[in-house]
């Protein structure tokens, strides 16, 4: 009796368990790939593998006359901050454009409102100091991209704000 009752318990459990898969495949490129419902739920995907986010578009600021040394350690400190946010969990893409423009970088937020975004930003040493500003957006965008930290943290070999 008691093993008979052990494994519907274990049953019970494997079934609540279960993952839901369903397989397709891509017309174009003939290539199989799952859903997966324990991805879905990870991410905080929707039914079309979307969720929420802010975008935070980094820009010039008004106050840029910081001497080398002082516009070095406050890039190092913004680098620092980057990290912060990131290991927080609240800052999933971070990167700066290539280009010397007035659209300086972005980020992608795991945030739910612009508002709690702000206050993120307003943690950046350079933000406070004038250096950059944001402009912020909400944004509709894959919940893949909350994958993108711990793929990062596999492809870094050196750490820039260390």
């Amino acid at each position: 009796m008691k093993k008979l009752i052990l494994f519907v318990l274990i049953a019970a459990i494997a079934i609540s368990c279960s993952v839901e898969v369903k397989t397709d495949i891509d017309s174009e490129t003939n290539q199989e790939y799952e859903y997966d419902s324990l991805l879905v739920k990870k991410y905080g995907a929707d039914d079309y593998g979307m969720k929420k986010f802010v975008i935070a578009f980094l820009k010039r600021g008004p106050n840029r006359s910081q001497d080398s040394t002082e516009a070095i350690k406050l890039q190092k400190a913004h680098l620092e901050n980057i990290n912060k946010l990131a290991e927080e969990g609240k800052l999933l893409l971070a990167g700066p454009f290539l280009d010397d423009g007035e659209l300086r970088g972005i980020y992608i937020f795991d945030v739910q409102s612009i508002e709690e975004a702000k206050a993120l930003t307003e943690t950046d040493p350079a933000i406070q100091k004038g250096r950059l500003v944001m402009e912020l957006h909400e944004w509709y965008g894959s919940a893949a991209v909350m994958a993108i930290p711990d793929i990062h943290r596999k492809l870094e070999k050196i750490n820039v704000a260390e």
